[in-house]
């Protein structure tokens, strides 16, 4: 699960908090073995930017700007929004979330005041011009809307749930009624863009055209591993199924009444089969654009006193002592995680039959550890330390900390070490062990998505990297060539093309003139295609599902704006 936890400005000195973490991901025993699919280029970028961000990280949407990190992503999932205890909404609040050990931490919890109250200086904007106090919103939405005008293939999803606002899912999702009024009401406030007046700031339409899908973070179906207090039931399996179904329906039947225009639903999935074996793996990827498998989390400080090992390995290690879900079984491991999602698996049973192109593994920007661990940790494990590691300033949390604040640690060859079995990376210094990413392990990662068939990478999340986002760009050296996700039409599509050329124009053209076919025009780069257009390129017909330009058939995938109408 991720280390998250929303916060709102009464708590701005301790933005992080790092979240309630769960002690338990689960990850455990896959039967079948090796891959299900053909190898893939699937190179898709998701990730997270955290509401409470602005706060003492101060880590605003300027940063995704200037630090390159805009341009090198597909989609944002902005987390987390919540439901409403007694409406089984979505909606909007000012008031600060509990500690975890309340099983009501979250009840009516939200932070309105960073999502479209807190006013950001000229300095502090993306587009350089201060906010003014009779703007419609300000806030972290207004800035999302003053990024994507910068970087126009660039989707903005709101996350909902996550681990600290999962506790209503359940109840939401428990009739067709509840399920109906909940879609509905997050699609009226986050997709329409009517939100509550607060502060001055709000009502209807305020924030049409700032999200561009919904991210559905329950943590978990059916399953006690969640927050203290959070509702689950048996029949949750079923209902998360027919929720995101409804979700589909109302975000394709709201696009198509707004100029075709596709909606994304994604969902942050567990990694564990204890977890897992309450979803449909079989059906719920009917409805989602993606799955983004939680693939860390899986050893950290709550093991106590030792021993450490790995929070994210790549494969199963006769070193890893712990985590076993049950007897004789496989222990936490993103290969056992990704089989049980795509094979299955019989034990707990769960039914595999998730599509491989539609997975995308985790990447974690930040490092799980300990301190008192002896000198001469072999492979990730040493049997004794004396606790979680030292707080940092901003991850305000033992046992964790970002990639920013280790300083020379990591990628530092003395303080690097690499466990080749479970093909994992760690790092120790003065008696602190962390476990966690570096070019190594994810060079490990992206290859093993390759060889999968796996759609890419999520992230979580952007508020741990460093100034000069170095994971970030270390994933995208690994994953190669950039994906296009489908254009956001305007509200008034232009009739003829633009006088200037595209900002970003196509990384690569083509060497050779493309073959076209006789009956329809060539694709031609630039030029503004509407819903129904047909256009020849490479030997084959194709259609436009929605208004485009600069995305050329063939690169946007199956769920993109080109429908590939066959040879000529």
């Amino acid at each position: 699960m991720h280390p998250r936890k929303p916060l709102i400005a009464a708590l701005l000195s301790s933005a992080l908090a790092a979240g309630a973490l769960a002690a338990t991901v689960g990850i455990g025993s896959a039967q079948a073995a090796g891959p299900s699919t053909t190898a893939s280029a699937g190179n898709v970028r998701i990730a997270y930017y955290d509401q409470w961000s602005v706060y003492g990280n101060a880590f605003y949407p300027k940063h995704l700007d200037t630090r390159g990190i805009a341009s090198q992503l597909d989609v944002i999932n902005y987390s987390f929004g919540n439901i409403h205890p007694t409406n089984l909404t979505c909606f909007e609040a000012n008031k600060a979330a509990g500690d975890d050990n309340n099983p009501n931490a979250g009840d009516g919890a939200g932070d309105s005041y960073a999502d479209y109250q807190k006013s950001f200086s000229a300095a502090d904007s993306v587009d350089g011009v201060a906010d003014k106090w009779d703007q419609p919103i300000v806030g972290v939405f207004n800035q999302f809307k003053e990024l994507k005008a910068k970087y126009p293939h660039l989707k903005i999803n709101i996350s909902l749930g996550g681990w600290t606002y999962s506790k209503y899912f359940s109840d939401a999702a428990k009739t067709d009624a509840s399920r109906k009024k909940f879609v509905s009401s997050c699609v009226d406030q986050y997709i329409k863009g009517n939100l509550p007046v607060e502060g001055g700031f709000g009502g209807p339409g305020t924030a049409a055209g700032i999200f561009d899908g919904i991210d559905v973070d329950w943590e978990y179906p059916g399953s006690d591993g969640g927050h203290l207090g959070n509702h689950y039931s048996a029949d949750d399996k079923q209902n998360f199924t027919l929720l995101l179904a409804e979700f589909r329906k109302q975000l394709d039947e709201y696009g198509a009444a707004n100029g075709g225009k596709k909606y994304l639903l994604t969902a942050a999935l567990p990694a564990g089969q204890d977890k897992i074996k309450y979803i449909e793996t079989d059906k719920i990827g009917a409805y989602l654009d993606y799955a983004n498998i939680m693939t860390y989390d899986m050893h950290g400080a709550w093991n106590g006193n030792g021993p450490t090992y790995h929070q994210s390995p790549l494969y199963p290690s006769p070193n890893d002592p712990t985590n076993v879900i049950a007897p004789g079984q496989e222990k936490y491991t993103i290969d056992n995680a990704i089989d049980s999602w795509i094979d299955g698996n019989k034990t707990y049973g769960i039914a595999g039959g998730f599509p491989a192109n539609k997975l995308t593994l985790g990447y974690e920007f930040y490092y799980r550890g300990w301190k008192g661990v002896p000198a001469g940790t072999t492979n990730g494990l040493a049997q004794t330390a004396t606790g979680g590691s030292n707080v940092r300033p901003l991850s305000q949390q033992a046992g964790i900390a970002h990639y920013k604040e280790l300083g020379g640690i990591v990628d530092n060859p003395a303080t690097t070490f690499w466990d080749d079995q479970s093909k994992s990376s760690y790092f120790y210094k003065d008696g602190e062990f962390f476990t966690g990413l570096n070019q190594k392990s994810i060079d490990a990662r992206v290859a093993y998505g390759k060889e999968r068939g796996l759609a890419g990478a999520m992230m979580y999340s952007l508020l741990g990297l460093d100034d000069k986002a170095t994971l970030l760009k270390q994933i995208n050296t690994a994953l190669g060539t950039p994906t296009t996700p489908p254009t956001t039409p305007p509200t008034t599509p232009p009739t003829t093309p633009p006088t200037t050329p595209p900002t970003t124009p196509p990384t690569t053209p083509p060497t050779t003139p493309p073959t076209g076919c006789p009956s329809v025009p060539a694709y031609v780069a630039g030029t503004v295609y509407n819903a129904g257009n047909e256009v020849s390129l490479n030997g084959h017909k194709w259609k436009a599902k929605w208004w485009t330009q600069n995305e050329a058939p063939g690169t946007t995938g199956e769920w993109g704006v080109w429908q590939d109408l066959g040879a000529c």
